[in-house]
């Protein structure tokens, strides 16, 4: 993101708040105009989705402007977890509900709406390397402390031509539930195969020689300030902190740089669930960035009227006027088929 860029989302995320309080919410004038709705939304997860949230939450304040939206991060697993226990109205999730969270929600239906995709960078510091390629394998055995020099031959054998420094690598990762380590590790479940020993899920029991940070905002921070240090980053953090990241071997067998671009092409050829899940990582064709995320903002189908009303208000400026913002913010926007099922599904609401 470049210097501008960073200033205007500074900007949004001082104007906007970020409580995760109890959900309150009132209504008044009629719904059907520009500016007639009033009440509180609350939510709160996904730290991937923050800085949109911020910069949404400041924009929709010209269409609705006696409406209040909060929202705080935490990672999605705490996001999941505050819906679940009636502490926030709409939960930022990277990850579907997981089997052991669904007693938590009660039996009831909940309603995935995905809001946002980008890629997860795998971000390094690397004095005098300007450019990294890496593959699953490589970032597995990194990741689980079997590789712990940068000049590994396992490392110098895909980056022939580049003088890589004798020097001991620091892993950063998330110490949150987190979305973000959910899909960087199914990445080295399809990526890597029976190389990855630690399998998939919110939190992974990491070496004990990794350094943990809270949100993609921690982890990057760690990356910025140590020397040889590695870490999995989304990619708006990772180009808001200034950070260098590796480009990785796709399914196709592309060494693939993440952007926008690559990550979209991805969520282009994934297969969508009815309730509009879906995963775009490991992703076939030749310029699919393989480490993506997709991310959900996840509500109760049943809702008082006020409620529903202004979740459809909230939720459908982000499936509307907040999709343009996403690539200025360095996020991809969905594909225009999902965009169009998660705008039929806002009917849903309170029903």
């Amino acid at each position: 993101m470049s210097a501008g860029g960073v200033a205007v989302v500074a900007a949004l995320a001082l104007s906007a708040c970020s409580s995760s309080s109890a959900p309150s919410t009132s209504s008044g004038g009629n719904s059907g105009n520009s500016g007639s709705l009033s009440g509180t939304l609350n939510g709160s997860g996904s730290t991937f989705q923050l800085t949109f949230q911020q910069a949404a939450i400041s924009s929709f304040k010209s269409v609705q402007p006696n409406m209040k939206v909060n929202y705080g991060g935490g990672g999605s697993g705490k996001g999941r977890s505050d819906l679940a226990s009636n502490v926030v109205n709409y939960a930022g999730s990277d990850s579907p509900i997981k089997s052991d969270e669904l007693p938590n929600f009660k039996g009831k239906t909940v309603l995935y709406f995905p809001v946002v995709v980008g890629p997860i960078t795998v971000s390094y510091n690397l004095s005098g390397v300007k450019s990294l390629q890496l593959t699953g394998p490589v970032i597995a055995n990194i990741f689980q402390g079997h590789i712990t020099k940068w000049n590994n031959s396992a490392i110098a054998e895909i980056n022939k031509g580049v003088k890589l420094p004798d020097t001991t690598i620091t892993i950063a990762r998330r110490s949150d539930s987190s979305g973000t380590t959910q899909n960087f590790s199914q990445f080295l479940v399809d990526s890597a195969g029976s190389t990855w020993k630690l399998g998939s899920n919110s939190t992974i029991n990491w070496p004990p020689s990794s350094r943990g940070g809270d949100g993609n905002g921690g982890v990057a921070q760690i990356v910025k300030s140590t020397p040889g240090a590695i870490g999995y980053v989304d990619y708006a953090d990772a180009k808001a902190s200034g950070l260098s990241f590796a480009a990785v071997m796709n399914k196709a067998g592309k060494f693939i740089v993440p952007t926008t671009q690559s990550a979209s092409a991805a969520a282009d050829s994934a297969t969508v669930s009815p309730n509009l899940t879906f995963s775009a990582i490991w992703a076939p064709g030749a310029s699919s960035y393989p480490i993506t995320y997709q991310s959900w903002d996840l509500v109760y189908q049943k809702q008082s009227a006020t409620n529903a009303k202004l979740l459809k208000a909230y939720i459908g400026y982000l499936l509307g006027p907040g999709q343009q913002m996403l690539s200025q913010l360095n996020y991809a926007p969905l594909p225009s088929s999902l965009d169009q099922k998660a705008k039929a599904q806002l009917d849903k609401i309170g029903s």
